[in-house]
């Protein structure tokens, strides 16, 4: 009778710390405005000064298959805070105001006691009660960041969406002590090296170096107030550096962002090859701190990858161009070997974005071009007709340069890519749209036309 009276006692106990619960993590997402992915020491680039953005990937799992839905600002961010594709947000163009019937996780979070922050850039249209404070931003958009660690309830969990809105034109000389040397930037081979485009980096990497700086600053403000350990610290970007093929673009260059997760608490420091979506941040959000998952979540929690980087994560992701300054209609489907892009616009130039267009980088480029001085790889801005459809193989061409997609011997694989991407289309009900939203500046010069 004592054996089964000491059994049932184990047990109640066991129960009740099973029971138990767990603390709920808070949680930061630090993005960048038209950062590459690769501009960064820990991925590669170590002509960017990024001593704080490369101590967070020392100290957490950094991804190198992290994607975006799409490589344009607010449709972006729309698309991560819904945990949706931009096609299902509502607000799949540039500048579109989220409409009010779309969940953000932010909402959701609080459901379950969490104390919610949006600081910096907002970019999603009017103010939600999603978040129950929100800063304002001036210069560099990072202004307030501190201001809301200190002012945040210390006796609830958090989320803080902290957007930058470095490194987004237009530059200015001399933001950072340090200004960099345009002798010491990284030119891609899809951009021609000379001076002027040299300047134009080296003013954008300023623009990094700032907002590393205030990253720097958020994360001596938690170990100060001792919330670092339990705190998820995620580090990425919107879209791709604002210059020619690089943001609105479907490349690597465009919809591959940076992506570190930083949890003393759960993850361990290291690098994973895990396929993930920036759609995916919600539903993994909402499974760590114990709230409900919403079916009109399209993403899929990777809360795996943070306990094991070995997983293996998706099996691809989808990108979409839509209307950025420019009439536009693109998708992309990326696997770990190759990049499939469909365009239904292929008689209009691939102009990059507006301030892009304007910048003394793509100015130059015209130059060149009508000179005809330009390298066949610097000349996809101005190629007419476009193709119709394009296939990479991204492990051998990485900057994906070799248009693949008439080439017999990888029939098979387009025939899959192209398989894959229609039964996205139907699963997702993405469709053409019937009314075309006309370019609303000049491809040439970047002037306003309506």
């Amino acid at each position: 009778m004592r054996v089964i009276n000491v059994f049932i006692f184990l047990c109640l106990i066991t129960f009740e710390v099973l029971g138990q619960k767990k603390e709920q993590p808070n949680f930061i997402i630090i993005i960048a405005d038209d950062a590459a992915w690769d501009d960064s020491g820990v991925y590669g680039n170590d002509m960017v000064q990024t001593p704080n953005i490369n101590k967070l990937g020392e100290e957490g799992l950094v991804f190198d298959n992290a994607f975006l839905t799409t490589s344009s600002c607010s449709p972006s961010r729309c698309s991560i805070l819904t945990g949706r594709y931009p096609h299902s947000t509502g607000a799949p163009e540039l500048h579109m105001p989220l409409p009010e019937d779309q969940l953000l996780f932010a909402g959701e979070l609080q459901k379950v006691g969490y104390y919610t922050v949006a600081a910096g850039k907002y970019h999603i249209g009017p103010p939600r009660k999603d978040f129950d404070k929100i800063y304002g931003h001036q210069v560099s958009g990072c202004e307030y960041w501190i201001q809301a660690l200190e002012e945040r309830p210390k006796d609830q969990p958090f989320f803080m969406w902290l957007a930058s809105k470095d490194p987004h034109r237009s530059y200015e000389e001399n933001i950072i002590p340090n200004p960099h040397d345009p002798k010491q930037v990284k030119v891609p081979p899809y951009l021609p090296d000379n001076d002027s485009v040299r300047k134009d980096l080296a003013l954008y990497y300023d623009e990094i170096a700032r907002l590393d700086s205030y990253l720097g600053k958020v994360m001596e403000a938690l170990k100060e107030q001792g919330v670092d350990e339990n705190t998820m610290v995620i580090y990425m970007t919107d879209n791709g550096r604002p210059f020619p093929r690089d943001k609105t673009r479907l490349y690597d260059s465009g919809i591959k962002t940076p992506f570190i997760v930083r949890w003393p608490n759960q993850v361990k420091p290291g690098r994973t090859a895990a396929m993930i979506s920036s759609i995916d941040i919600a539903p993994t959000f909402c499974e760590l701190a114990g709230a409900a998952l919403p079916k009109a979540f399209q993403g899929i929690s990777f809360a795996s990858v943070l306990e094991d980087a070995d997983h293996k994560g998706r099996d691809y992701i989808v990108g979409e161009h839509n209307w950025h300054d420019y009439q536009a209609y693109e998708r992309a489907l990326r696997t770990d070997k190759f990049l499939y892009i469909r365009n239904e616009f292929p008689y209009l130039n691939a102009s990059p974005p507006a301030d892009a267009v304007s910048s003394i980088s793509y100015q130059e480029m015209i130059r060149l071009h009508n000179e005809a001085e330009l390298e066949k790889i610097q000349m996809d801005c101005f190629v007419l007709s476009r193709p119709k459809e394009e296939l990479y193989d991204v492990l051998s061409d990485p900057f994906q340069l070799n248009n693949l997609a008439m080439d017999d011997t990888y029939a098979k694989v387009l025939a899959e890519m192209r398989s894959k991407l229609d039964t996205w289309k139907k699963e997702f009900e993405d469709e053409l749209p019937k009314d075309y939203t006309p370019d609303g500046f000049n491809r040439w010069t970047g002037k306003r036309i309506r």
